[in-house]
C-alpha cells in the first residue's frame, strides 16, 4: 500500500505518471484474477463489498432474485431497492442453504440466486458448488458473495460455477474501500 500511494498519476492519463498509475491498475487487477482462476478483464474494482453486491443485484438482466436468508445486510438493501421479485431461500438448522428448497423455488421467470461462500456471523461454509449446478440447470445466474472467504478456503470462481462473485480487499488485510465485482 505504500509503494501504491507514491503513485499519484491518473490511470487514464498517457503521461509517464498515468502510465505508472495504469500499470500498477492492471497488475492488482491480474494478481485479484489469478487469485481466483478468472481472466483479468472479468474484474471490476468497485469502493468495497458493499457496493459490489449491489451492482451485482440491482445489475443483473432477471425478474426474480432468490437470496439465501442469512446473506449479509448488504445483499439483502439491494435486493430490496433492486424493483426485482425478492424470495428468500431458506437455511437448514445448521446455517446451510436449503438445496431442496432452492430447487422448488427455481422453475419460473428469470432468477439470480445470492448466496455468500462463507457467513460472516457463524463461519459456515455454503455448499455454493451445488448451488452452481442448480443455478446452471435451470438456466439461473449465480453470485456469490465471496468476502468472507477468499484468504481463508480455496476459491475459484469456475468450480463454484459463479456468474458473479464479490470480493473485498479488508478482509484480506488490505485497506477498506476497495472490493471487486467479478463477473463472467
Amino acid at each position: 500500500m505504500l509503494a501504491a500511494m507514491d503513485v499519484s498519476g491518473n490511470a487514464s492519463s498517457v503521461h509517464a505518471e498515468g502510465r505508472a498509475a495504469r500499470k500498477l491498475l492492471d497488475d492488482s487487477r491480474a494478481a485479484v484474477a489469478r487469485a481466483i482462476g478468472v481472466m483479468a478483464p472479468m474484474v471490476v474494482f468497485t469502493s468495497g463489498g458493499s457496493e459490489a453486491n449491489s451492482m451485482a443485484l440491482t445489475g443483473a438482466p432477471v425478474r426474480r432474485l432468490l437470496i439465501s436468508a442469512i446473506e449479509h445486510p448488504s445483499v439483502l438493501a439491494a435486493a430490496s431497492v433492486s424493483g426485482k421479485a425478492v424470495e428468500l431461500v431458506p437455511v437448514t438448522g445448521d446455517g446451510v442453504v436449503d438445496l431442496d428448497a432452492l430447487a422448488r423455488m427455481l422453475p419460473g421467470a428469470a432468477a439470480l440466486i445470492s448466496v455468500m461462500l462463507a457467513n460472516n456471523e457463524t463461519g459456515v461454509i455454503q455448499p455454493v458448488a451445488e448451488v452452481g449446478r442448480l443455478a446452471q440447470a435451470h438456466g439461473a445466474l449465480l453470485h456469490v458473495d465471496a468476502v468472507q472467504g477468499l484468504g481463508r478456503i480455496p476459491v475459484n470462481f469456475g468450480i463454484l460455477g459463479a456468474d458473479l462473485m464479490t470480493l473485498s480487499a479488508h478482509k484480506l488485510g488490505g485497506p477498506v474501500g476497495i472490493g471487486a465485482l467479478v463477473i463472467r
